[in-house]
């Protein structure tokens, strides 16, 4: 069971047709250093990449979970079955309200397969048996492939904008 009597949400293993999501764990930050290396990652969320030391202390704070108890943060790396490797990363922060804001990063190399997509359908079909009711996600208006992704996930473009964003959303229940 995913969720305790404190309402927060836990990451699970989520299985698609192509890949395993894996909860985040400290130990997946060396090779997914190696797997986010691209510097054209970043164009659209700036920074760079880390480090594998960077990631993995990213990565202990990610794993310690929110510090607030109304909010969960839900990590996972993605593991494409037919190589053994790890691809890249789907994220949820679930809030009190039931809201999961949600984002995903594929690697260069694995990228233009449909591999962002599916995760990001698993993703939001795990967050349906969650009690989720909305799922939202920010997307870059210049970022044609991660609009293609929200999507096939199911979330709609709406009107409003966040730091220059556009806010997609898709409401799971009532």
């Amino acid at each position: 069971m995913s969720s305790r009597a404190d309402q927060r949400v836990y990451a699970e293993p989520v299985p698609t047709a192509r890949l395993d999501l894996f909860p985040l764990r400290v130990e997946h930050a060396e090779e997914m250093a190696g797997a986010l290396s691209d510097p054209a990652l970043h164009t659209f969320i700036g920074g760079t990449p880390y480090s594998p030391d960077g990631l993995r202390a990213r990565y202990e704070r990610l794993v310690a979970g929110s510090p607030d108890p109304a909010v969960s943060w839900c990590n996972w790396v993605l593991r494409l079955r037919t190589r053994s490797c790890l691809v890249g990363t789907v994220q949820a922060t679930v809030t009190e309200d039931r809201t999961a804001e949600i984002a995903w990063v594929v690697g260069t190399p694995w990228q233009g397969r449909g591999l962002a997509s599916e995760a990001a359908r698993g993703l939001v079909a795990w967050l349906g048996r969650q009690s989720v009711r909305t799922v939202v996600a920010h997307i870059h208006p210049d970022h044609p492939a991660s609009a293609a992704v929200a999507a096939a996930a199911g979330l709609t473009p709406t009107d409003e904008e966040q730091d220059g964003e556009t806010r997609w959303r898709l409401p799971l229940q009532p």
